[in-house]
C-alpha cells in the first residue's frame, strides 16, 4: 500500500508496495536528494564538498561520469583476495575492518588510518551541515590519502569507502543474527530502511500523484516483502543499482564464514528447521555419522587412479586433500567454539582451504594413509560429541561471542564434511569430470546454492 503523511516543510510521499517502490526508483523524475552545495570559493576537503562531489548526490550527466569512476575503482577489485582479506584478522568494529580491507587491496598508503578517518565520516555523509571541524579535517586528510591527483576521482573514491563502511558492517550485522545469514537478512531484514527521492517535476506513482519539490519516502522492508525470489531492494533498482554489491557480499562472506570454500559460505546451518529441532544426543552424534560416511567411501579411494577430480563447483579435489580439508575444518571450528567459551578472540583464518591443491594432496592413497585417516577423523568426531554433550543446553542457541551459534556450527561441520567426501565420491567410478557433492543423509546435507548480495550504496 502508500500512504501520504504530513511533516513539516515540503509535502511528504512514502510508498511501501514493491511495484510503487521500483517504479519510483525506475522514475526520472525522481532523484536523490542533491547534497547542499559547497561554500563558494570553498577549497576541497570538508564534508560539503565530498558530498557535493561524489555519485551518491548527483543526477543526470554529473552522475553518469562519477559513477564510472566508482566502477573503474571496482573493476580492480578480485573478489577472492577480497574474501581471503576479510576473514583475516580481528576486530570488533566491523567497520573499521571492512574499510582497511578495501583501501588495502585499492593500494592505499595506509589502510588504518584511512578507516579511522572514514569512519569519521561516515557519520557526517548522509547528513546536511553543520559538520564539525573534525569530520572536515578526515575528509582533508582522506583527499590526498586516496593517491590520484584528480579531484574528482579521489572524492569517489572516498565516497566509495565510506557507503562501504556502514551498509557492509550492518550487513554483517544483522546476518549475525538472523538464522538465514546473508540471505535472510536480505529477504526480510535489510538494512538499508529507508530511500529517499526528491521529484525534480511532478509525476505520479501507484496512482498517486507526486507533485514538483515532494520527498518521496520508499519503505524497503515493506516492499522487499513482496519482492520476487533473488531480489534484493535494499541494493536499489535499475537504473541506479548499487554498483558494489558483489564485492560487499564477499567481503561479508570471509568475515562471517572465512575464506574460500563453498562449504564455508552457505546460510547458517540453523535455518533448518530439523536441526533447531534436535536434541542434544541427536546433535551430538552428527559430526560421528558425518565421520562414518567418510570412513566407508574413503574405504575405496584406495583405488584411486591419481587423476584429480573436479566436483560441481569447479573445485579440484583428491583423497588427502578431502581428508585435510574435513580434519582442518572441524578442528578450525572447535577451535572457535572453545575461543568464544573462554570470552577469547578466535584465531585469524588463514587456511588455503580448498583454494590450493598441494602436491601431498595428489599423492596415492594408500592402506596406511586410510588407517591414518580413521584414527584421526574418529578422534576428532569424538571430542566434538563429547563437547557438545557436556555444554547446557542453553548455550547451544545463546551462545557467547560473535557468529553462529554452536547448533549451527555442529551441523555446519558435518554438511561440510559430506560436501568434501562427496567431491571425491567413489573412486572405483570416478572421473575427472563434475561430480555431485551435496549427498548426505536427510537434514544434514541439502541445497548448496549460494544466494548473492552485495551492499555499497
Amino acid at each position: 500500500m502508500s500512504e501520504t503523511t504530513a511533516v513539516a516543510g515540503p509535502a511528504t510521499v512514502t510508498f511501501s508496495r514493491y511495484d510503487d517502490v521500483t517504479a519510483a526508483l525506475a522514475d526520472p523524475a525522481l532523484v536523490p536528494p542533491p547534497a547542499e552545495p559547497a561554500a563558494p570559493g570553498g577549497a576541497p576537503g570538508t564534508v560539503a564538498w565530498l558530498r557535493s562531489t561524489v555519485a551518491r548526490f548527483s543526477s543526470g550527466a554529473p552522475h553518469d561520469r562519477r559513477r564510472a569512476l566508482v566502477l573503474a575503482d571496482l573493476e580492480r577489485l578480485d573478489p577472492d583476495r577480497l574474501r581471503v582479506a576479510a576473514a583475516a584478522g580481528f576486530d570488533p568494529d566491523v567497520r573499521l575492518r571492512v574499510v582497511r580491507v578495501l583501501a588495502a587491496e585499492f593500494g592505499l598508503a595506509d589502510p588504518e588510518a584511512v578507516a579511522r578517518d572514514v569512519a569519521t565520516v561516515s557519520r557526517a555523509y548522509f547528513a546536511d551541515g553543520p559538520h564539525s571541524p573534525a569530520q572536515d579535517a578526515a575528509v582533508t586528510r582522506l583527499l590526498p590519502a586516496m593517491g590520484d591527483g584528480d579531484e574528482e576521482t579521489a572524492a569517489n573514491r572516498i565516497g566509495l569507502l565510506v557507503q562501504a563502511c556502514d551498509a557492509t558492517a550492518a550487513l554483517v550485522e544483522g546476518a549475525r543474527r538472523h538464522e538465514d545469514g546473508l540471505a535472510g537478512v536480505l529477504r526480510a531484514d535489510p538494512p538499508i530502511r529507508t530511500m529517499r527521492r526528491l521529484a525534480v517535476r511532478a509525476t505520479e506513482l501507484g496512482g498517486v500523484a507526486v507533485p514538483a519539490g515532494t520527498l518521496v519516502l520508499l519503505d524497503i522492508p515493506a516492499a522487499q516483502s513482496g519482492a520476487p525470489e533473488g531480489v534484493a531492494l535494499t541494493f536499489g533498482a535499475p537504473p541506479r543499482s548499487c554498483p558494489g554489491r558483489s564485492q560487499a557480499l564477499v567481503i561479508a562472506e570471509g568475515i562471517l564464514y572465512g575464506a574460500s570454500d563453498p562449504a564455508d559460505t552457505d546460510a547458517p546451518a540453523g535455518a533448518q528447521p530439523s536441526v533447531r529441532d534436535l536434541g542434544k544426543g541427536e546433535l551430538a552424534a552428527l559430526v560421528p555419522a558425518m565421520v562414518d560416511h567418510v570412513l566407508v567411501l574413503a574405504a575405496d579411494w584406495t583405488a584411486w587412479d591419481g587423476r584429480p577430480i573436479v566436483n560441481a563447483d569447479g573445485r579440484t579435489y583428491a583423497p588427502h586433500k578431502a581428508v585435510r580439508r574435513i580434519a582442518d575444518h572441524l578442528l578450525d571450528h572447535l577451535a572457535e567454539l572453545e575461543a568464544r567459551l573462554a570470552g577469547r578472540p578466535t584465531e585469524p583464518d588463514h587456511w588455503h582451504a580448498s583454494g590450493v591443491t598441494t602436491p601431498a594432496d595428489l599423492a596415492p592413497f594408500t592402506i596406511a594413509d586410510l588407517d591414518e585417516a580413521r584414527s584421526r577423523l574418529t578422534r576428532l568426531a569424538a571430542i566434538w560429541s563429547q563437547r557438545i554433550a557436556v555444554l547446557p543446553d542453553e548455550r547451544l542457541d545463546d551462545s557467547p561471542g560473535t557468529g553462529w551459534s554452536f547448533r549451527e556450527l555442529v551441523r555446519h561441520v558435518a554438511e561440510a564434511g559430506y560436501y568434501y567426501a562427496e567431491s571425491v565420491g567413489s573412486t572405483s567410478c570416478a572421473t575427472a569430470g563434475p561430480t555431485d557433492a551435496t549427498a548426505g543423509p536427510a537434514g544434514v546435507a541439502g541445497d548448496r546454492t549460494n544466494d548473492q548480495m552485495e551492499t555499497t550504496r
